[in-house]
């Protein structure tokens, strides 16, 4: 099976330095089941400064992210593969993520995010690329880096052979019977006068499963 290849394209690529080298990506990364691309926006900024970004027509406060250099970048990287991927700008105005997406985008080959900063896109980069948008909540974040990582480490669990035990991905919150995930419990047996509930230790599986849907919250 081919890896599922994603490319970041960012302001900070530095950002990702920690996410892409730690725990379960990393080995993802590692044994060929991921593949993890970062590409600079400034690179197709033009001029001595690279810029990217200009104030608004109209007036108001901050930064626009301009169409020339976000375009040019999308278009070359999406020309780097044998298919130019599934575009999604992480925006707040975008589709809100959930499980079901996440297994939608799971069964992609190649997916481009586009991370935004500042007061946005001009718009005539929407109008060129006709992308997807996507949100992770109604809340602002600086960029739309932090959302491309969630997007990555949810869609990544889903792989076939990402996870240690086949039934993680599964068996947890948001799994398909909808429900979220139940008590745990690990050693010691007591703790602070509080015990494991006596169901978990009988070896009856077809107990502890109901027990547990039962108790999911």
């Amino acid at each position: 099976m081919a890896a599922l290849r994603f490319d970041l394209l960012t302001l900070f690529p530095s950002l990702f330095d920690g996410f892409l080298t730690e725990s379960i990506l990393s080995r993802a990364i590692e044994k060929a089941l991921v593949e993890v691309n970062r590409w600079d926006i400034r690179d197709w900024a033009q001029g001595k400064h690279k810029q990217v970004d200009d104030r608004p027509f109209g007036g108001g406060p901050g930064m626009v992210l301009m169409a020339p250099p976000v375009v040019s970048a999308v278009e070359a990287v999406q020309a780097l593969g044998e298919r130019p991927g599934r575009l999604i700008v992480l925006t707040p105005q975008g589709r809100r993520l959930d499980q079901n997406l996440v297994q939608e985008l799971a069964q992609e080959s190649r997916i481009v995010l586009l991370c935004g900063r500042y007061e946005g896109f001009d718009e005539r980069i929407f109008e060129t690329l006709e992308p997807e948008t996507l949100s992770i909540g109604d809340y602002i974040l600086s960029g739309g880096e932090v959302a491309a990582m969630a997007v990555v480490d949810a869609v990544m669990r889903l792989l076939p052979g990402v996870l240690g035990d086949a039934e993680s991905a599964v068996d947890e919150s948001f799994g398909p019977d909808g429900g979220l995930e139940y008590p745990q419990y690990t050693r010691p047996r007591t703790y602070r006068g509080r015990d494991i509930p006596e169901i978990l230790l009988s070896g009856n599986h077809a107990a502890i499963a109901r027990w547990r849907r039962e108790h999911r919250r």
